[in-house]
C-alpha cells in the first residue's frame, strides 16, 4: 500500500509536536534530568507518554511540518515544556538553598560531597536537603502531577503558531522570590540560634581573653549545628507542602489550567 506524503507528514505532526513539549519537560524536570538517568530512558518515557495521550489530543494546526512556521512551533513547544520542568527545579532549589545557608552558618559547609545530579561539589547539608526534598517530592506524587498537567495542557494551551505568547514566562522570574523566601524562612531558626551562640562566644572572649575561642568555638558550633538540624528537621514537610502548593499555582499559571 502506498502512503501519500501528506498523510505521513500529518501523522508525524500529531506525534512530534506533543513529543517536543513532553521531552523538553523531561529534560529539565527534577530527578528525571539527573545524570544518573540516561537520555534513552528519558526519550522512552517521553515517547510512551506521547503515544498514550495522542488519541485524546485536539487537532494539530494546519502547518507544514518541515517549514519555518513548523520549526517555530516546535521551538515554542520545547520552551513550554522546558518551563514546566524548570519550575520543578526551582521547587527543589528552595530547599537546597536552605540547606546551604544552614551549612554555612553551622560550619558544616566545609564538608563537600559530589552531587550525583549535577556532578559538582556541594555542601553536605545542602545535599542532604536535596535528597530529602526529592523523596518528599516523590511522596507527594509530584512527578505524576506534572505528567497530568502536561497532558492537560494540550487542551488549555493547544499547539499553535502563537501558543508561546499565551504563556506567562515572567511568572517563573517572579516565583524566584518565593524560592528565596522559603529558603530563608526554613533556615531562619538555625541562623538565629547560631547568632546567639556566636554572641555568647563574644561575651566569653570579652570576659576571659585568655580563652582560645578559636579552639573551642569551632567544635561547639558544629555540635550545635547538628543539634539545631535535629530539632528543626521536623518542620521540613510543612515547608515543603506550602512551597508545593505555590509550585502547583505556578504550573497552572504557565499552562493556563484551572486548578
Amino acid at each position: 500500500m502506498d502512503w501519500p506524503l501528506e498523510v505521513i507528514l500529518d501523522f508525524l505532526a500529531t506525534m512530534l509536536w506533543p513529543l517536543a513539549r513532553i521531552s523538553a519537560m523531561f529534560a529539565a524536570m527534577t530527578l528525571f534530568s539527573s545524570q544518573n538517568i540516561s537520555a534513552r530512558i528519558r526519550a522512552a518515557l517521553a515517547v510512551a507518554l506521547t503515544v498514550a495521550i495522542q488519541p485524546t489530543l485536539p487537532p494539530m494546526p494546519d502547518i507544514e511540518l518541515f517549514s519555518i512556521a513548523g520549526f517555530l512551533v516546535t521551538a515554542q513547544e520545547m520552551i513550554i515544556g522546558f518551563s514546566v520542568g524548570l519550575a520543578s527545579q526551582l521547587l527543589i532549589a528552595s530547599f537546597v538553598l536552605a540547606g546551604q545557608i544552614v551549612g554555612m552558618q553551622t560550619s558544616l559547609g566545609f564538608a563537600n560531597i559530589v552531587d550525583p545530579m549535577n556532578g559538582q561539589q556541594v555542601p553536605a547539608v545542602g545535599q542532604f536537603f536535596l535528597l530529602l526534598a526529592s523523596l518528599v517530592f516523590l511522596a507527594f506524587d509530584g512527578h505524576i502531577a506534572l505528567l497530568m498537567a502536561i497532558a492537560k495542557s494540550f487542551h488549555s494551551l493547544p499547539v499553535a503558531i502563537n501558543s508561546l505568547s499565551q504563556v506567562n514566562l515572567f511568572a517563573i522570574v517572579e516565583w524566584a522570590a518565593w524560592m528565596y523566601t522559603a529558603a530563608l524562612s526554613m533556615a531562619l531558626s538555625a541562623v538565629v540560634a547560631l547568632l546567639l551562640i556566636n554572641f555568647s562566644f563574644g561575651v566569653m572572649t570579652r570576659a576571659a581573653p585568655q580563652l582560645n575561642i578559636f579552639a573551642i568555638g569551632f567544635p561547639i558550633t558544629m555540635l550545635s549545628g547538628l543539634l539545631i538540624l535535629w530539632l528543626t528537621i521536623g518542620n521540613f514537610a510543612i515547608h515543603f507542602e506550602r512551597q508545593w502548593h505555590r509550585h502547583l499555582d505556578l504550573v497552572c499559571d504557565l499552562l493556563l489550567l484551572n486548578c
